[in-house]
């Protein structure tokens, strides 16, 4: 039963510490909308997109004001174009981007996903002709988010297609430089996505999906941080895990109610809620701040790696009990420029790429939001991009790297993309070439554990 303390308590959530609905993402097949005819395809895809989400932000909108929570995003996640490019490839599907962009402008979301391609095994008709247009389609349009799969488990390591991220990468971020290099923050490159992620910049919909879908993204550090800051000196680690838990349920309750709540008004079936602890660049709303509110010194510091841990599991074991449907990557994220405890963590010195990178093996994502110097080589991207893809390929987890090469800037310097994508100090990196193992190409063998049959 719901009592006056469980009401005061949410209220207090959402007017102290910084507790929200982070995203409802309508999922949408565009399967129906291939055609060999780009201009007739890219017309379908904005058609389709207008019909199905037309009331999707004032839908929001009304959740949020009836039930007072916030939420903070409203999204669409589309099929994979490149398997909508695969019909033409000699087309250009920039046309699709632009197409997506007009359509997330006329329903009035925040981001669109979707301009992806799924190479984990290899390329098909389509996959390379999307993926070498990818720095004109971001560089061209506001809202298109990016993203490609290079390797998974049960396939292994695209070797070819991770050497080629490193060129796109760097070319988008040229692309885009007199903005920042926001091209770049709009861009991610996975092993192992998820077909079902709400969180951009690499929500698609995937071909499993059905036709239209609602998943929803929640989001507390704030309110985790708060948790544990009540608890005594003297309390174990077992005891801050059960914090954690208590708290994760309470949170995901909110986000069940708001994505069933939605899924009936837009007669959109249900899909998951995904249990992340997304940070923002606002004061107390941190992942690093749960972390030092551990009792680490500050976030980077020996011992971060087995707190993140333990705060990534005791997420899962609290939301998991809250949702009938949990999906999507479940966890804590820890991208750099959206969290205030990382960037300061980063500027001190305590926290590297090198560190951050460990941190991935336990946490939902991967380098996320990492402002590298604009020097840096396309080939020490396609490296970072191998190791980090070899953690998720070897731990049967999802791991992704969204860099942002400064640039005309050199560490110690900082770009600021505003909003949620908020700012970041230029990181260190080991500069060393990996240029000779990147450009063998072909495939890393998938690991041993990838045969469970």
């Amino acid at each position: 039963m719901i009592n006056t303390h469980d009401i005061l308590e949410t209220i207090n959530m959402i007017d102290n510490e910084n507790l929200d609905v982070r995203t409802i993402t309508m999922g949408i097949s565009l399967l129906d909308c291939i055609d060999s005819d780009i201009q007739k395809a890219a017309t379908k895809v904005y058609d389709k997109i207008c019909g199905y989400a037309e009331n999707l932000v004032q839908t929001g909108e009304d959740i949020s004001r009836e039930y007072g929570i916030p939420i903070v995003n409203k999204r669409i996640a589309v099929t994979p174009i490149a398997m909508l490019a695969g019909a033409n490839p000699a087309a250009s599907p920039v046309h699709f981007a632009k197409a997506l962009d007009r359509a997330a402008k006329t329903v009035g979301v925040n981001f669109i996903g979707g301009y992806s391609a799924l190479v984990h095994k290899g390329f098909a008709p389509g996959d390379y002709a999307l993926i070498e247009s990818i720095p004109e389609a971001l560089s061209e349009t506001e809202f298109v988010c990016s993203s490609v799969n290079i390797g998974s488990t049960k396939a292994g390591i695209n070797m070819d297609a991770v050497k080629k991220m490193g060129h796109i990468v760097k070319e988008t971020a040229l692309r885009t430089a007199d903005r920042d290099c926001i091209g770049a923050a709009k861009l991610v490159v996975f092993c192992n996505a998820p077909e079902d992620n709400p969180f951009m910049a690499g929500a698609f919909h995937g071909a499993g999906e059905p036709d239209c879908v609602i998943n929803v993204g929640v989001s507390g550090p704030g309110v985790v941080r708060a948790a544990i800051a009540k608890a005594k000196d003297t309390d174990d680690i077992t005891a801050i895990a059960d914090i954690i838990k208590k708290t994760a349920f309470k949170i995901t309750r909110m986000g069940q109610l708001v994505a069933q709540e939605a899924s009936r008004r837009l007669c959109v079936p249900f899909g998951i809620v995904d249990l992340s602890l997304a940070p923002t660049p606002a004061i107390g709303d941190s992942v690093a701040d749960i972390l030092e509110g551990m009792g680490l010194e500050q976030c980077g510091a020996h011992g971060t790696t087995a707190a993140l841990a333990l705060l990534n599991d005791a997420v899962k074991k609290g939301g998991v009990m809250a949702s009938s449907h949990v999906g999507g990557l479940s966890g804590a994220f820890i991208p750099v420029s959206e969290d205030q405890g990382m960037i300061a963590a980063a500027k001190s010195g305590a926290l590297s790429i090198t560190k951050l990178e460990a941190m991935t093996a336990v946490c939902s994502v991967g380098l996320d939001m990492i402002v590298v110097p604009g020097d840096i080589t396309p080939e020490i991207i396609s490296g970072i991009i191998a190791d980090e893809a070899a953690i998720g390929m070897v731990n049967s987890k999802t791991t992704a790297v969204r860099l942002i090469p400064a640039i005309g800037k050199k560490v110690g310097d900082e770009l600021n993309f505003g909003g949620l994508l908020g700012s970041g100090p230029v990181m260190d990196v080991n500069m060393k070439s990996p240029s000779v193992f990147v450009n063998r190409g072909g495939r890393i063998p998938a690991p041993l554990q990838s045969l469970k049959n």
